[in-house]
């Protein structure tokens, strides 16, 4: 029997243990060593040689990922460790580091129940790590931490032993203050990561080796030690009194929980159903006979078995042949069950509760549906404030290809959720939006290599977003039978209700008896009569009625709503997206007979009443915005500060870490557009760089014309936006 064999029948016999499991990702700013790290942990069992730990980088084993260096898929695999004469499973999830892949980072939080969060000591703790540690947080899982590239601070930036203990206390310091922010109460203080308890660690994932307060207890390497086998380059010999493995699988086991004790806590957090139903027990006690209850975090196709789906297993036993609904709704079966170990996916026959298990062969199952045994509430969506803010346009270079090329992209959509197709109904081609550059290029390489079809891919179009600046006053539209009239008045949200409204997650229907709903709409500053009179939400806008004693106004309601859908999807002003606007139906006149107010006439007088409305309130784009992170040489720093002074970039920090500077900067996503090809150029090619999205911001007053002008034409619409009088006529 070959070792990853016996390590899948271990790991099998181990899955009922549950207080010896532990689900956990690793998480990182970019380059700061997570998959190197894997390594170790993946060599320490012995399913990959010691030798090779480091280079062979077995997690990331998509070829794009190997030709260009970064994590760009969530990877899994399960581990069997040995610790004090106990065995343990360890289901690990190594994760991307790059902003573009953040919704990978994302999904795979929903599956873990703890971290290990990957610093580098030179660089320290960067943006993305911040990003990661709060998505990690939301989810209620715990971190412990890993310093990484300790040697880096002594043979490249020549510290002394003082100041190495000083910048290693600064990243712990660091850290704690992000858990404090971002935790939840009950864990701000008993989540804090610290030296002396060992669920801090230090060491190099390249050299191999690591040290902690309770490794150092036990083996005698101390700071000192540490600090001279780097200067005397004899981290070798570190490696082996000290290995990485050893210190942090100790980290893992000791601090991180197993799924009986986070369970109970985070059920509450992820799942809004019944706590005390049958369903509700089983999952707070992680019980595997209970109702099967899991969440999908990753689909990928595999073109012999079809659709594989992996998730959590939070109550009950995944088994072959087992009957199941997706989100309460569709029937389904569960044909085979897996486990990822990195690149292989290996049968077995049960995975039960507390473990991170695959389904092979379930048709139309997405990212973020429950695949439960009795009916259940779903779980709740992904805490996520991602989205996409650059669009490209693709077209087949061979006609005969189209069909494949459709089949192709709801396979990608169904693979990566962030990324967002849509079919220009006028022009017929394919609009793919995504998070960066890097991630449409990730794409089209899935289109062109990994499925055969060779396709145009238009230079990136930015995302814009239209909004409001006033109240408009109330404004009344006729339906096209002149029949039915409908007063209306839009206005903007405030930011703060904007942001707690986008993070409330609030999309669709809202009806009176959605407890829960109404609370929520509450709680980001809504009165109590205005959350109980929302309708709907779409693209965080509101939809208000505020009408009053009107017959017949529940009967075209849907149609309102409907109007009220198409409206935001494509504004006035350049048929983008709307956000943050609050829309009232305030009053209306309706034809007593229900065949004069069907959707011919009600959805064309709501979208156009809306639209008037917001003509009439300062209307005005959007751009997105993204934050910057660079890291340059010392010398390139003039020609890198020049490069960004021509992008309408502000400068947040800058600092200088040994022979590098770090530049932290906010830049709209239209000046982004060529500044790889920009940045590498002026910097030889020694600039690292990613992007994050920020935000949206009002594009400056003298560029709104152009940039609506622009929009429209490239849309094939009229130049010019029409007046609010036109959409009353």
């Amino acid at each position: 029997m070959g070792r990853r064999e016996e390590m899948v029948k271990l790991a099998q016999q181990m899955m009922l243990n549950k207080k010896n499991i532990r689900n956990m990702g690793i998480i990182a700013h970019i380059d700061h060593g997570k998959t190197t790290m894997s390594d170790s942990l993946i060599a320490a069992v012995g399913l990959m040689s010691e030798e090779l730990a480091g280079q062979q980088l077995v997690m990331d084993f998509y070829e794009l990922e190997q030709q260009r260096g970064i994590t760009i898929n969530a990877a899994n695999i399960s581990l069997v460790y040995k610790y004090e004469d106990e065995g343990y499973l360890v289901n690990l999830i190594d994760t991307p580091g790059h902003v573009d892949f953040g919704g990978e980072v994302i999904r795979a939080m929903r599956a873990v129940d703890g971290v290990i969060v990957v610093v580098d000591a030179v660089e320290g703790v960067m943006p993305q790590t911040e990003t990661v540690l709060r998505q990690a947080l939301r989810e209620n899982c715990r971190p412990v931490l890993f310093i990484n590239k300790v040697d880096r601070l002594i043979n490249e930036l020549k510290v002394d032993e003082k100041e190495m203990q000083e910048r290693l206390v600064k990243v712990i310091a660091k850290v704690n203050t992000l858990i404090k922010k971002f935790a939840a109460e009950q864990f701000k203080e008993k989540w804090q990561v610290k030296v002396e308890d060992g669920s801090v660690s230090f060491g190099s994932a390249l050299q191999k080796w690591a040290v902690s307060v309770p490794t150092m207890r036990k083996t005698g390497i101390g700071f000192k030690d540490v600090f001279m086998h780097c200067k005397e380059g004899t981290q070798d010999v570190l490696s082996k009194k000290s290995p990485l493995y050893r210190t942090v699988m100790e980290m893992v086991i000791r601090h991180l929980p197993s799924p009986l004790d986070a369970q109970k806590y985070r059920i509450p957090t992820i799942w809004s159903g019944d706590l005390e139903s049958e369903s509700g027990k089983a999952m707070l006690n992680c019980d595997e006979n209970g109702p099967l209850a899991m969440m999908i975090t990753d689909v990928t196709i595999d073109p012999h078995a079809g659709e594989i789906a992996t998730g959590r297993i939070f109550s009950g036993k995944l088994t072959p042949g087992l009957k199941v609904k997706i989100d309460g709704k569709r029937d389904s079966s569960v044909q085979q069950v897996c486990l990822f170990m990195g690149p292989e996916r290996v049968n077995i026959d049960c995975v039960p509760a507390g473990n991170i298990g695959a389904i092979v062969g379930m048709k139309d199952v997405r990212v973020g549906e429950t695949v439960s045994s009795a009916e259940i509430q779903p779980f709740e969506s992904f805490k996520s404030s991602f989205e996409p803010v650059i669009t490209v346009s693709v077209e087949v270079k061979k006609t005969t290809d189209l069909p494949k090329l459709i089949e192709v992209l709801k396979k990608i959509t169904k693979e990566d959720p962030n990324v967002v197709v849509e079919i220009n109904q006028e022009t017929g081609e394919h609009l793919i939006s995504g998070m960066g550059e890097l991630h449409l290029e990730v794409t089209k390489y899935r289109i062109e290599v990994d499925n055969g079809i060779p396709v145009e891919m238009s230079n990136p179009i930015v995302v814009y977003r239209e909004t409001i600046r006033a109240k408009s006053r109330e404004l009344t539209g006729r339906s096209p039978n002149k029949h039915n009239d409908f007063a209306m008045m839009v206005e903007p949200m405030s930011e703060e209700m904007l942001e707690k409204l986008i993070e409330a997650k609030l999309e669709g229907k809202i009806r009176k008896k959605d407890a829960d709903k109404i609370a929520k709409l509450e709680s980001i500053g809504l009165s109590s009569d205005d959350a109980k009179k929302v309708w709907w939400v779409h693209n965080n806008c509101l939809l208000i009625d505020n009408t009053r004693g009107i017959e017949a106004i529940q009967e075209i309601q849907e149609l309102v709503c409907q109007g009220f859908s198409d409206a935001i999807k494509e504004g006035p002003l350049a048929k983008e997206k709307c956000l943050g606007i609050i829309v009232r139906l305030i009053d209306a006149r309706l034809h007593e007979d229900a065949i004069h107010r069907g959707p011919a006439q009600v959805l064309p007088a709501i979208t156009r009443t809306i639209y008037a409305c917001m003509l009439s309130s300062k209307p005005l784009l959007l751009e997105p915005r993204q934050r910057l992170f660079i890291n340059i040489p010392q010398e390139y720093m003039g020609a890198v500060l020049k490069e960004l002074q021509q992008r309408r970039t502000s400068i947040e920090e800058m600092r200088t870490e040994g022979e590098l500077t770090i530049i932290i900067a906010i830049a709209p996503v239209k000046e982004l557009i060529g500044f790889s090809s920009a940045i590498r150029s002026v910097t030889q090619g020694k600039a690292i760089w990613t992007a994050e999205f920020y935000d949206y911001k009002a594009l400056p007053e003298n560029m709104q014309k152009d940039i609506i002008k622009e929009l429209r034409t490239r849309k094939g619409l009229e130049p010019e936006p029409k007046p609010a009088e036109y959409f009353l006529s």
